[in-house]
């Protein structure tokens, strides 16, 4: 998985489209190859995006789960420790 999109279920406050808009631009940029497509891919890209996008939030609108809610500072402080742990900061 792109390092760079971050799990989006099972949060409090839920994942805003802003949230889902950078996860699909992450994964579109991923297979793409690229992080800005050339004019001419352009159009291709921005659609990909769209669709990737609206894919997600429909994922997101219809899982289910009994957990708990995650809270984003606490997930946040842990991701932040786990970093630290690896990188030795």
């Amino acid at each position: 998985m792109c390092r760079n999109i971050r799990v989006l279920h099972n949060f409090e406050p839920p994942a805003t489209s802003d949230e889902v808009q950078a996860a699909a631009l992450q994964y579109v940029r991923k297979v793409g190859g690229s992080t800005k497509p050339s004019a001419v891919n352009q159009a291709a890209f921005d659609k990909a995006v769209a669709a990737v996008a609206a894919a997600t939030q429909e994922l997101l609108d219809a899982l289910v789960t009994a957990a708990p809610p995650k809270d984003r500072e606490v997930e946040a402080a842990k991701a932040k420790a786990r970093s630290a742990e690896r990188y030795g900061r």
